[in-house]
């Protein structure tokens, strides 16, 4: 089906201009050619095919827009023309002329003649009125197989709306124009890579992108017109791009990476706890990651503990396992030695969740504790901790840490990651096991073999059961005895918080065994891809549906060595089993009273599901022919070899399947046994047209031939063998065909962007272009998606999940589809990067959504045997097979032929084996419902004829065993081999011997071996003649085989080793073409090297594939080119190919050479380095000692070389570093290949577009900044425009300063003003890191702002009209009106909230805190002088990217300039020139010099624990040249956070001793000290550079006080200094604080104060201001390093790459020859002050009453009140006891005291003690200071009763009611309204405070009041004014008057036991008396009776 239109002419238009037309429909657009200068009447003529998948519905519209065309703006929308297919739909063909309408609907002048046809199913098509059309569509009839007509639909995978011609008629047209078939590098015609013709005004070897121009002329004749956006312009990617309709894309990395271990590092930092549910616990954490437990220290009688505490948790194992791993984190009450302690509550989430966080951390986040054993229960506390995850070369930025005052906001920063609501519910996962199917023999164990013999037992010898494991809980199925096909329906049920943190379930059968259980096979389900967070998602659910499970081979042995990819590690390698299984998720209502809230895993029976509820049974096929093996690794051997392939357990030799309803026998081994066997057991119905189709599914055994000494081939020339499989699954095609449509999309979107970033690389022109049209394909991909899908909606075997993923993926898909719509139209040159990013989360986007967890279809196993040994494999997606009618849904490799390459199974994969190619095949493949299969041969190339088996002989349908190609080509290949760059270094030198083996069909050549470079320039021509090639000659032309190239390392012995390998396409010339431009001769490429999955290297060549016609080799182009003498038979590659070189001349400073290690044990001492490129080269002088002196003598060498004038093809240069021995001996020492020359190409400076305005004076405004506000300063105009403009903050702040003077008191802040003599280095250190993180939250502020206003903008556009102009304008209005309120906005709000901190902060001076190392603030201090790194030694095999660092073996100071040869005169014309120096004027001499280098180091923070007690006692080693100095006696101790604040003076010579590293040790009692980390600075870079390095800039210039100037040279001095050595004319100080230098002038103050406070005249600041902005000086103006102290990360070279602490440290460096530097600047820590504070508890009141008195029956408390200051229990303080209190009131008079030592700067409490009786030394800690006062019941012979706490913190608690009735719980509860004070500031205060605690609803109530009294009192007051403890001597306080009551029974016993008596216990005193009377009656009968009886008996 399709829809054609010729679009004819365009009449009526205005003015004269170039126009274009464009025709959309159906989401898919054409452009038509540019009309050039057309005036009124445009003729187009031309035709457009639609092809359709669905019929067209009568209501569809096309839509026809005309545009004026214009080159550079976008184009101008003249008139759209819409039209409604009804008509075209009843009558098949309509011929129109109507007029256009403009945007507002209405008519114009300008009319359209059109004619539109509608091409039935059937494919007829009536004759043309008008024969004007290109290309008459031949029609097909349905026999010819080769094009499924229904097929065609839109966005085919072959023609991706380029040559929209349609594919076959193209193919079969009789004019075989210039046509491009494919995209990329591998088409037809390279486009973006045309070469011009010879007269062409452009230089010889440019590159030219076609122009749109260019497309008119060249693409005129090409069917449909390209749109400039749509032309791929690929090259490195070079393979990865699309090649045309018969071949799919091969896969260029080869080793698989899953399963592969990599070390990972869990750190977690506990920090405290709060709010924990209990009264006067004793917590402690536990921290659990996976297997191992770590517990913090115990806090007593708290239950908000702070802790502080560090710990680290070390994994070797694969990321899969590492991401499936636990952290929980519980916190446990009261454990001690005998008792294990109960859990207060517990947090769980797993690694993977926190490795996916920005950063890979979760920091200063509070986690939500929950009793896992009581669901019913709510929140048991918070906890407050960092967790990160670092693999390996992560590094984590921590965010700076520095006091942390504010009170945090808890549910503002809960440990959960975005999106997760805070309130998580319980949840019950049921997960419902049903049954499993294809199981494996799993005859492990030796007795099944011994019972079998014995019994002839033939039961199925496998017992298996299911585990589900689900966030560290495991639940199992029952056993099923002996069973294949074990029926389970059982469900079991995991009860957890939702949404879980845990990201995976993971879900194994496994087989039960007395010895030890396997598993057979793992499936791991993603919650992420069963659920959907959004407004519109769904709760986890899945099936009921099948899994596939995958892992090793099904040939049982006793030992499998590749059980782990049972385990679910590593990609399966086979098919293992399927189980059906379904999840569901209910979320638990706990306060239904019903609730079982236990958590424990439970498993009961399930209901089964019916049969048909995952689908009908269908019978499928699967056809695969092998069209080539080559490339076999020898090291097979030469047995026969064939290969098997499997779909499921189909097609498996060992227990193949027959039709599922079959009971099945035990087959035959044999091939033709089992299949008679399979005949009888076949039913009689099945006697289908296929005449008992019985699958074939391995080919014949084949002996192979060699091809060279590495690699064989099968000769599988004319004859290929084919397989086929027949079968049954349930029929869930539609999940694979969803995914297909959105893969497809997801490719064609990757290959849009890797072109957009080739053309950014490579500079090439427009790149915005591209990637809008990449934008438009995506957005017409996802519509067409929308539309495709939406058919699909109501399908009855659809699971829920099915039918929620649609969904989903439908809103998803449009969204995306509406945003690409939008960003193109705002993709423009300067937001290219922005978009870029955005359009890259797209792609990650459909990737995540391709995924379908549900699977349907196992996929198709692929293994080469070699006699009947399993060695290699290849896995193939089922989805990538499925046919389906509609093209989009068809799989990307399904009826095409695709390069695979068989790599080996599980571990033997891992490292180099794995880089082998096993077998390189060409293979076709096919599967599909057995009833669509008439089209299965479809795709093969053409010219065969089938070979069927006997009984198929004359059925078409059935498939045939072989093919016989009767036609075939010859061919000759020419591979232009050039060069090659960056290669692997595969010898000990560091070097390599490289060649390479370029492979073609069966034929292999190899280039000359090049010895001792990574750059081999070969330049030869290898010739492959009489290559054969089978099938149609055009088919050839667009789908020739790919190249594969291997470059390796010639060794003198041995094999040659393997260094990497690329694939290429040849340019191919069919005998009736001519060897012209555009498309030959063939351009050099860039092909990117691959090792394993790691790049190494790229090669630059070009192929040819040129037929060999019936003329012979005559017709040939001939290879001319000069045959080089000395290179014998070597052909070198010939000159139209191979670049155009020009004379360029490349200079090479030579400064020195640095830290070069020992070679073959000898020490270095007469190095010399050679510098070589393409050939040419030039020697350093010798250094003659290089332990006295490695610098060289001569600095600057040259040699003249002739370069390729194209930048890119530059060939790299060498540095090569030997050793001059006795004997003209020379050892290689090192070397370094500088791969790219482009940054030391020297440009002259263009003169006209002189950026630097010399003529008027500029007045630099230079009002004092405000410190804060830097971000404010700016504001963009609006889009367009880059002009700055200069906000001016300064007189608002002024105002703002004088109103905060008047307002400052009565407001009450009692701010008082900072003294001057308080103020140290560390208080300017603290108001720094307040700055930097202020500056960090507005720029994060500012980016959220930014985005939201992009957001904005995109919704705005998508209101707006589409068309571009009216887009435009509107855009740019919004931004104006979106602009003016939020700057407003911004300028106002810092005011209010940070007046009491600013205004301290105006008077501290700060410097700069760089959270990083300088050198990455200021490019490594390479501005005139680069390091070079000199590498040796192999690189490792693993894939490690650390080993690099191993390598090195020294440095090479120096530099390059590259210029083509004659230098403009102005530059040697130059004052001062001095021609021995030539590009390297006015460099320093490298003499040895004297260095002062004094080194400051601050503090540490994270250091990686070194002690078991998961703590470290870290001291600081310093190391520069001979001096080594270890300050081990001032070791820290037990501190992961030391604070050091040292400075230390060395003194070295550069060069000789300018790598300083700075480490620090852990100090041990025993045993030698650990090293934790360190970092390495090189000084004589930083000396050197014209950064000036050397002593940072203050902000200000002050000679007394914390702030002195460091530097001996005054700022005037300096500047001076940099004004004669950079030329420039200055400074000149004028009158009235004016300074000029150049042509800027700068103003400032000019006065300075002494310490005296005497005035004087100075220019100092004036000089400073113009230093703080040198980077505005013409020319030589660059950015001053400023004072600063830079963070540097610690690394130990025994765990590479991982961060093991950060350092703050600076470096000052003062020249010797100089003045002498001041003494260092005092940073010694602040030592803490001693105070003491005085609490005097005087009374307490509503105290709850706990006791019943005894006598009384009062309620009654004795009541007691307990004080200490957090941290201190030890001394805690109690008050004496108030008895017998009644009314809860109780009166104390009593004074606790309480001595500590306190960090003003830092508001925390350090205390020092010894953490055990066996710890060598105390360690000190520091908390928050918080006083706690507890108010308990004193009990004499129970343990007292705890009543209430409050705890408060003495830094900001709420301020004491005046009264206890004023006294509420509000005052705890709600702090954020109450006035907060600081007893550090109020020294005294008096008041009431609330005493809490939680009742048996865990509600806070209010359990007494307290009166106290505080009085703070610094160490010198309180020894001038003492005080007793209690109230005792000195002011005592006095005794309290306690009411009487206290003691009344004491006083008044009788009226007590009245009491007693009378009330409480008369009844029970009547009792007893009356008891006491019928004892005694008892008794007195009992005593009386027997003399009473006598009595009666003798006296009677």
């Amino acid at each position: 089906m399709a829809l054609l239109l010729q679009l004819r002419t365009v009449s009526g238009l205005r003015g004269k201009a170039d126009r274009i037309a464009k025709a959309a429909f159906r989401g898919l657009s054409f452009y038509t050619r540019v009309i050039e200068n057309c005036e009124d009447e445009a003729r187009f003529d031309e035709t457009f095919r639609w092809p359709v998948a669905s019929s067209i519905d009568g209501n569809e519209i096309l839509e026809i827009q005309v545009f004026n065309y214009s080159k550079v703006f976008t184009n101008r929308l003249i008139g759209t023309f819409r039209m409604v297919l009804q008509k075209v739909v009843e009558e098949g063909q309509v011929e129109v002329t109507d007029t256009l309408i403009d945007d507002n609907n209405s008519a114009i002048q300008t009319s359209i003649s059109i004619e539109i046809r509608y091409q039935a199913l059937d494919g007829t098509v009536g004759a043309w009125n008008d024969k004007e059309f290109l290309e008459t569509p031949s029609v097909h009839s349905e026999g010819d197989g080769r094009y499924p007509l229904e097929t065609d639909s839109l966005l085919s995978g072959h023609r991706q709306g380029l040559d929209i011609s349609p594919g076959k008629s193209n193919q079969q047209s009789a004019e075989r124009t210039f046509r491009r078939a494919g995209k990329g590098v591998f088409s037809a015609m390279k486009l973006g890579k045309t070469r011009p013709s010879k007269d062409d005004h452009r230089k010889q070897d440019e590159p030219a992108v076609l122009e749109a121009e260019d497309l008119d002329q060249k693409a005129i004749r090409q069917g449909g017109r390209l749109e400039p956006d749509t032309i791929s312009l690929a090259s490195v990617t070079a393979v990865t791009t699309n090649v045309s309709n018969k071949r799919s894309k091969p896969d260029i990395k080869m080793e698989p990476s899953a399963g592969r271990p990599m070390d990972y590092q869990v750190s977690i930092t506990i920090i405290e706890a709060r709010q924990l549910v209990g009264l006067n616990m004793d917590p402690m954490v536990c921290v659990e990651v996976g297997e191992e437990k770590k517990y913090t220290s115990m806090k007593e009688s708290t239950n908000c503990p702070y802790y502080n505490e560090y710990f680290v948790f070390d994994f070797h194992v694969p990321p899969d396992v590492m991401f499936d791993k636990i952290i929980k984190l519980s916190v446990i009450h009261s454990k001690n030695l005998l008792r294990s302690g109960t859990l207060v509550g517990s947090f769980k989430m797993d690694v993977g969740t926190v490795y996916t966080q920005p950063e890979h951390q979760f920091y200063h986040k509070w986690a939500i504790l929950s009793d896992p054993e009581d669901l019913t229960a709510g929140l048991k506390g918070y906890l407050k901790c960092d967790i990160a995850v670092v693999g390996k070369g992560d590094n984590i930025k921590t965010p700076h840490k520095s006091n942390e005052t504010e009170e945090e906001d808890i549910e503002g920063n809960l440990l959960l990651p975005d999106g997760v609501p805070a309130e998580r519910q319980w949840a019950r996962f049921y997960v419902k096991i049903y049954r499993a199917e294809g199981l494996p023999r799993m005859n492990t164990s030796i007795m099944a073999n011994v019972k079998k013999a014995f019994i002839g037992d033939n039961k199925d010898l496998v017992d298996p059961y299911v585990q589900v494991v689900f966030a560290g809980q495991k639940g199992k199925t029952s056993v099923q005895k002996s069973s294949y096909e074990p029926l389970w329906n059982e469900q079991i049920i995991f009860t957890e918080m939702f949404p879980p943190l845990c990201k995976r379930i993971k879900v194994q059968i496994r087989d039960s065994d007395k010895v030890n259980d396997v598993a057979i096979g793992t499936h791991f389900i993603d919650l992420r891809k069963i659920s959907n967070e959004g407004d519109k998602g769904f709760l986890p659910t899945f099936g009921p549906a099948w899994v596939n499970m995958y892992g090793s081979t099904r040939n049982y042995t006793l030992m499998d060595e590749h059980q782990e990819l049972n385990e679910g590690l590593g990609e399966g390698v086979s098919f293992r089993a399927r189980l059906l299984l379904s999840l569901a998720v209910e979320i638990l209502d706990t306060t239904n009273p019903e609730i079982n809230s236990s958590t424990e895993v439970q498993v009961e029976q399930a209901p089964s599901v019916a049969d048909n509820c995952t689908g009908k049974m269908e019978e499928f096929f699967l056809f695969g022919a092998f069209l080539e093996a080559t490339m076999i690794d020898r090291k097979i051997g030469d047995k026969p070899i064939n290969f098997e392939v499997t779909i499921g357990n189909y097609g498996n030799q060992i227990d193949g399947m027959t039709k599922p309803i079959l009971q099945r026998k035990k087959e035959g081994r044999n091939g033709d046994e089992e299949e008679s066997e399979l005949l009888q057991n076949s039913s009689e119905d099945e006697g289908d047209e296929d005449g008992e189709l019985v699958s074939v599914s391995s080919s014949q055994p084949v002996k192979p031939l060699v091809t060279d000494r590495n690699y064989f081939h099968l000769p599988y020339f004319e004859k290929k063998p084919c397989i086929y499989i027949k079968s049954w699954w349930q029929d869930q095609r539609r999940r694979l065909y969803n995914a297909n449509i959105m893969d497809k999309i997801a490719d064609k979107l990757e290959e849009g962007l890797n072109d957009v970033q080739e053309m950014i690389k490579t500079e090439k022109p427009h790149p915005e272009r591209r990637l809008r049209g990449v934008l438009e394909e995506l957005s017409s991909g996802c519509l067409r998606f929308v539309t495709l899908a939406d058919k699909d909606q109501h399908h009855s075997s659809h699971t829920r999940l099915d039918r929620e993923r649609l969904k989903s993926c439908m809103r998803e898909l449009e969204n995306m589809g509406q945003q690409a719509t939008t960003l193109r139209s705002q993709v423009k040159k300067n937001t290219m990067k922005d978009k870029l990013k955005l359009v890259q989360n797209f792609l990650q986007k459909l990737r995540f959504l391709v995924d379908e967890p549900q699977h349907t279809i196992p996929d198709v196993f692929i293994w080469m045997m070699s006699n009947n040994k399993r060695i290699a494999y290849a896995r193939i997606p089922s989805k990538d097979i499925l046919y389906s009618i509609v093209d989009e849904e068809m799989g990307k490799d399904c009826a095409k032929v695709k390069t695979v390459f068989l790599k080996l199974p599980g571990k033997r994969g891992f490292g180099p084996a794995g880089w082998t190619v096993q077998a390189k095949m060409e293979i076709y493949l096919w599967l599909g419902l057995s009833k669509q299969r008439k089209d299965f041969l479809s795709g093969l190339p053409c010219g065969f004829e089938e070979k069927k088996t006997a009984r198929g002989q004359n059925l078409p349908s059935f498939p045939p065993i072989s093919l016989l190609y009767t036609k075939k080509q010859v061919f000759q290949l020419r591979a232009h081999m050039y060069q090659a760059r960056s290669l692997f270094a595969a010898d000990s030198s560091g070097l390599s011997d490289p060649f390479a083996r370029v492979f073609f069909i069966s034929q292999s050549q190899c280039t000359e071996v090049l010895n001792e470079t990574l750059c081999p320039t070969w330049d030869q021509l290898l010739v492959f003649d009489n290559v054969e090639l089978y099938g149609e000659v055009h088919e050839m032309r667009d789908d020739p085989p790919i190249i594969v190239i291997e470059i390796y390392d010639q060794d003198t012995v041995g094999r040659a080793d393997f260094m990497g390998r690329t694939f290429a396409k040849p340019v191919v010339k069919m005998s009736d073409e001519h060897y012209c431009p555009p498309r030959f001769p063939p351009q050099l490429e860039y092909y990117q090297i691959y090792r394993g999955n790691s790049t190494a290297g790229d090669l630059l060549a070009a192929f040819e594939l040129l037929q060999i016609g019936p003329g012979g080799k005559s017709d040939l182009p001939p290879i001319d080119g000069p045959t080089d003498m000395d290179r014998g038979p070597i052909l070198p590659v010939p000159l139209g190919i191979r670049p155009v070189l020009s004379k360029y001349r490349v200079e090479i400073l030579f400064w020195g050479l640095r830290d070069l290690k020992r070679v073959n044990l000898a020490q270095v001492d007469r190095p010399r380095v050679d510098i070589e490129c393409a050939g040419k080269g030039v020697q350093s002088s010798l250094i003659q000692n290089y332990k006295k002196n490695p610098n060289f003598s001569t600095l600057v060498k040259w040699f003249e070389v002739d370069l390729p004038e194209n930048e890119l093809l530059h060939p790299p240069l060498n540095i090569r570093v030997v050793d001059c021995r006795a004997f003209g001996r020379y050892t290689l020492v090192g070397s370094h290949a500088v791969s790219s020359l482009r940054k030391f190409i020297y440009r002259p400076p263009d003169k006209k577009a002189q950026q630097w305005n010399m003529t008027g004076e500029i007045v630099v405004n230079m009002e004092p900044e405000v410190p804060i506000k830097k971000m404010e300063t700016m504001v963009k105009l609006d889009a367009n425009s880059d002009a700055v403009v200069k906000v001016d903050v300064s007189e608002e702040e002024k105002e703002k300063k004088k109103k905060k003077k008047k307002g400052g008191e009565d407001e009450g802040l009692e701010e008082e003003e900072v003294d001057e003599s308080m103020l140290d280095w560390w208080s300017k250190y603290f108001a720094s890191i307040e700055t930097m993180k202020e500056q960090l939250r507005q720029q994060e502020a500012a980016a959220a702002e930014a985005e939201e206003k992009e957001e904005v903008d995109i919704a705005e556009e998508i209101k707006l009209d589409d068309s571009p102009m009216k887009g435009f304008k509107g855009q740019v209005k919004n931004k104006e009106k979106s602009k003016t309120p939020k700057d407003d906005k911004k300028k106002k709000q810092p005011s209010a909230p940070e007046l009491p901190e600013k205004k301290k902060k105006q008077k501290i001076d700060e410097l700069k805190v760089f959270n990083k190392e300088l050198e990455a603030e200021f490019d490594n201090f390479e501005d005139w002088l680069h390091t070079f790194n000199l590498l040796r030694g192999k690189i490792g095999d693993n894939d490690d990217n650390a080993t690099e660092e191993e390598r090195i073996v020294g440095r090479f100071k120096g530099s390059i300039c590259v210029y083509k040869v004659p230098l403009p005169d102005d530059i040697t014309k130059e004052a001062g020139y001095d021609p021995n120096f030539g590009m390297f004027q006015g460099i320093p001499s490298n003499d040895p010099i004297n260095v002062l280098v004094r080194v400051y180091v601050v503090r540490a923070t994270d250091l990686h624990p070194a002690d078991i007690n998961g703590k470290a006692d870290p001291y600081i080693a310093i190391k520069l040249g001979k001096t080594d100095i270890k300050d081990k006696e001032n070791y820290i101790s037990k501190q992961l956070n030391p604070v050091f604040g040292k400075s230390f003076d060395i003194e070295a010579t550069f060069p000789m001793e300018s790598m300083l590293t700075v480490a620090v040790y852990d100090w041990d009692l025993v045993g030698t000290d650990d090293l934790i980390g360190e970092t390495k600075i090189d000084l004589e870079n930083r000396y050197y550079s014209k950064h000036r390095a050397t002593c940072g800039m203050s902000q200000t210039y002050s000679i007394y006080g914390y702030n002195t100037w460091r530097d001996p040279m005054k700022p005037s001095q300096i500047l001076s200094k940099l004004c004669k050595d950079g030329k420039v004319d200055g400074p000149h100080f004028g009158p009235g604080g004016r300074v000029k230098v150049a042509n800027r002038v700068f103003t400032g103050p000019t006065e300075i104060e002494d310490e005296n406070g005497q005035k004087k005249q100075t220019d100092e600041h004036l000089a400073l201001t113009v230093l703080r902005h040198w980077e505005d000086i013409p020319w030589a103006g660059c950015k001053l390093v400023p004072e600063h102290v830079e963070t540097r990360p610690l690394l130990n070279p025994d765990k590479p790459g991982i961060e093991q602490g950060r350092l703050e440290m600076w470096v000052d460096m003062f020249p010797m020859d100089m003045p002498a530097p001041g003494p260092a600047t005092d940073i010694s820590p602040r030592k803490p002050k001693k105070y003491e504070l005085r609490v005097i508890v005087w009374n307490t009141d509503e105290v709850i009453l706990e006791d019943d008195d005894y006598f009384t029956g009062e309620k009654s408390s004795d009541i007691f009140v307990r004080g200490w200051l957090k941290g201190q229990q030890e001394d805690k303080q109690d008050t004496d006891v108030h008895y017998h209190s009644l009314t809860g009131e109780g009166n104390f008079n009593w004074r606790y005291i309480f001595p500590f030592d306190y960090l003003m700067a830092e508001e925390k409490i350090v205390i020092s003690k010894k953490e055990s009786m066996f710890s060598w030394d105390e360690t000190e800690y520091k908390i928050p200071a918080r006083l706690t006062l507890q108010v308990w019941d004193a009990d004499h012979f129970s343990a007292d009763d705890f009543l209430g706490a409050i705890e408060l913190d003495l830094n900001r608690f709420p301020r004491g009611a005046k009264t206890a009735k004023q006294c509420s719980l509000e005052m705890v509860t709600n702090e954020a309204e109450m006035p907060m004070i600081s007893i550090f500031k109020q020294k005294r205060v008096k008041g009431w405070w609330p005493f809490v605690a939680r009742d048996e609803n865990d509600e806070l109530e209010v359990t007494g009041k307290v009166e106290a009294e505080l009085h703070l009192l610094t160490e010198e007051e309180a020894e001038k004014s003492p005080a007793g403890l209690a109230r005792n001597e000195p002011d005592p306080l006095e005794k309290p008057n306690r009411p009487d009551t206290a003691f009344l029974w004491f006083l008044n016993p009788l009226k007590s036991i009245r009491y007693l008596i009378c009330t409480r216990y008369k009844w029970l005193i009547i009792k007893i008396l009356l008891a006491l009377l019928l004892l005694i009656m008892v008794a007195l009968f009992l005593y009386s009776m027997p003399g009473y009886m006598v009595k009666k008996l003798l006296g009677a």
